[in-house]
């Protein structure tokens, strides 16, 4: 009887020592696919991680498409992800540029153009810089200078350095910020991850304490390090553009780090209580 009641005590203590997360926000590009391509096992590991209850956000830095067509793309890999379950950096852009009434110079992709359609373009007094690699030659470059020079506004809808596509590694839009930046002498607004108010914009809705969402991410200072920093927990997967050793670039580490998506759900189902 003894040798019972303290198996029952230690499985009591192991479950108050877990951790309460109500909300999920995942990443997409390198996380659950790389361009058209599932991440082996993600769409089966969403399913079980959507059947667990936990609140879902898809939070995502890409600018290479609207948020339509990226749903369009989820949907034909099989993920069952809603629209309204998907939380851009280019949607945080445009809700910036609404509130400062600001009219941009916009060096986006033009499949990311749309969700910007009804914002004033005209006479621009800001330059909004996404992934546009047809709109990072001299000339492009050479307008949001002249325009940064007579005082427009400098806005980066994120800084990543670089991104992972099927042939390999490719720059991001960070290098080309930084151009702006150095050229200028002028700090960019950045307004995707990893800024603190962009996970807490994505979360707003649910009403839970930064401590009880986890972020799943392939980028160690992006994905998992931003949403640490605003006091949510982190799991690093080691696909897209992770390589061996972001892991340790950041502090304070990880929360997790899990061979891929499939792997985090397992260690989210397992470890973590789910309200």
């Amino acid at each position: 009887m003894k040798r019972l009641l303290a198996e029952v005590g230690r499985v009591l203590e192991v479950k108050m020592e877990k951790e309460t997360i109500k909300c999920v926000l995942v990443d997409l590009s390198g996380t659950l696919h790389i361009d058209d391509e599932e991440i082996p096992g993600s769409v089966k590991a969403l399913e079980r991680l959507r059947g667990s209850g936990v609140h879902l956000k898809f939070v995502t830095n890409t600018t290479k498409e609207s948020k339509r067509v990226l749903h369009e793309r989820l949907h034909k890999l099989g993920f069952a992800v809603g629209s309204e379950e998907i939380f851009t950096s280019l949607t945080a852009a445009r809700k910036l540029l609404e509130e400062k009434q600001l009219r941009p110079l916009l060096l986006v992709d033009d499949k990311a153009v749309e969700d910007f359609e009804g914002v004033g373009v005209d006479d621009p007094n800001a330059v909004v810089v996404g992934l546009a690699p047809d709109k990072f030659g001299y000339n492009f470059m050479n307008e949001a200078f002249s325009l940064l020079q007579k005082g427009a506004s400098l806005i980066a809808i994120h800084k990543a350095r670089y991104y992972k596509r099927k042939d390999g590694l490719a720059l991001g839009p960070g290098p080309f910020v930084a151009a702006l930046e150095y050229a200028t002498g002028q700090k960019a607004e950045v307004v995707g991850k990893p800024q603190g108010s962009f996970f807490h914009s994505a979360v707003r809705e649910f009403s839970c304490a930064p401590q009880q969402c986890v972020m799943i991410g392939d980028d160690a200072r992006d994905d998992v390090a931003g949403a640490q920093n605003c006091g949510m927990k982190g799991i690093l997967v080691r696909t897209g553009k992770y390589r061996q050793g972001d892991e340790s670039s950041i502090t304070p580490p990880a929360f997790h780090v899990a061979n891929d998506f499939p792997a985090a759900v397992d260690y989210i189902l397992s470890s973590c209580s789910l309200e």
